[in-house]
């Protein structure tokens, strides 16, 4: 049987309490990663707020009501007194703003561009949530493949220490040889204590995204190949890209709404004045308009100040697609370098660890070698296989960030 095969199938039968563990697949993992994140619903309720906020934003301002009494004397015969005056009232009336078209439309722009922010980092932690989700199910499987390889070479070299007893007490080995084998021992059970912690921190980080205690990964692990044209072609959807886009469509709108502050805006009042009978009530209709006579010093400066934020977001879009190219640049090395090491490690180094370990057997079997020699072969093929398993990861790792941050998996 294949080595790969026999590991995916140890995994798949680690024994765990059948009470507490939840076994769950690479995929099921990031599915409910996407799901009950307080930080994802946290950005969902944002991005609520100003979809909230879109529909008001280009109504008009809420009416004034003024009351008040009018042209009241207050000296002379007639002081203080309401129904002596001509002029004198008591006036009620309400008055409504009208800001220009150009005003509301362009704070509309704005608020839907601010929409349009949050959705993107909603974008950006989801992928985060995801890719931390993933990474954690990934170390966690290649750990408990790890510690099955660990146990069974504990278990294989266990079975040396009865030969080894027998050789010495034959006179056909040294006492030392068979010191040699609780050394190799106690090797390998560094590396299962190792592999442990790794494991117990694994699941850890992957019981942030997915609820359950003792998780255990199930399943075969994702390929270690990347599509990488399509990785190219999905980098300016990257969600840092995204957040500038909607950052800089955001001070554009900026630009159009201090733009719009050199258009005039109107206002219309009506009242109601109740005088002394004989004079007879009054109504007052009155119309307004602002003068927006020395721009220099208002409107343009807000103007200049808008489309220099405008520059500046637009600048760091471009500096965004510039640390995102890099990062994806140094990503793939990376995932590169990891895959030749695994390769080259499985390709050429186990075979020469298996051949080794098989010739020292054969040969201690026909008297030509040493039980110290069948015993380091052993032990550094156990070694290696962990190693192999460890570089296999690295690859596997690798790809899976390229694949989640880069937008070939949309999470």
């Amino acid at each position: 049987m294949d080595w790969k095969v026999f590991w995916v199938l140890a995994v798949t039968l680690v024994v765990v309490p059948a009470a507490q563990a939840q076994p769950i697949g690479y995929e099921e993992a990031l599915r409910q990663a996407r799901l009950e994140q307080p930080v994802l619903e946290a950005r969902a309720l944002q991005v609520e707020a100003q979809r909230q906020s879109v529909e008001a934003a280009d109504e008009l301002p809420d009416p004034v009501l003024r009351g008040g009494i009018v042209n009241m004397p207050v000296s002379g015969p007639a002081a203080f007194n309401l129904d002596r005056q001509l002029p004198s009232q008591i006036q009620v009336g309400v008055e409504q703003a009208i800001p220009n078209l150009a005003k509301r439309r362009a704070r509309a722009g704005m608020a839907e561009s601010d929409v349009r922010v949050s959705e993107a980092r909603l974008g950006m932690a989801s992928r985060d949530v995801v890719l931390a989700a993933g990474q954690a199910w990934i170390s966690l499987s290649y750990a408990q493949q790890r510690q099955t390889v660990a146990k069974g070479a504990l278990r294989d070299l266990r079975t040396l220490v009865p030969v080894a007893r027998s050789a010495v007490a034959a006179g056909s080995a040294r006492p030392a040889e068979s010191l040699e084998i609780r050394r190799a021992l106690l090797d390998i059970d560094d590396a299962s204590t190792r592999i442990e912690a790794d494991q117990t921190a694994a699941q850890a980080r992957l019981a942030r995204y997915v609820p359950g205690e003792d998780v255990i990964a199930r399943g075969t692990a994702p390929s270690a190949e990347i599509d990488l044209e399509r990785l190219r072609t999905n980098l300016a959807r990257n969600p840092e890209i995204v957040v500038a886009d909607a950052a800089e469509d955001r001070a554009t709108a900026a630009i159009k709404l201090a733009r719009a502050d050199k258009r005039p805006d109107f206002g219309v009042s009506a009242s109601f004045g109740r005088r002394n009978p004989d004079f007879g009530n009054a109504v007052s209709v009155m119309g307004s308009i602002t003068l927006p006579l020395f721009t220099g010093r208002r409107q343009e400066p807000r103007i200049a100040a808008a489309e220099a934020q405008a520059m500046a977001a637009m600048a760091e879009r471009e500096d965004a697609l510039r640390a995102v190219t890099a990062e994806f640049e140094a990503d793939l090395a990376m995932w590169r370098s990891a895959v030749r090491q695994w390769q080259r490690s499985r390709e050429d180094l186990l075979p020469l660890a298996r051949n080794r370990a098989d010739l020292e057997m054969a040969s201690f079997a026909a008297g030509r070698a040493d039980l110290i020699d069948v015993i380091s072969a052993r032990t550094a093929l156990a070694l290696l296989e962990l190693e192999i398993l460890e570089r296999e990861e690295a690859a596997v790792q690798a790809a899976a960030k390229l694949r989640l941050t880069y937008s070939e998996e949309t999470p």
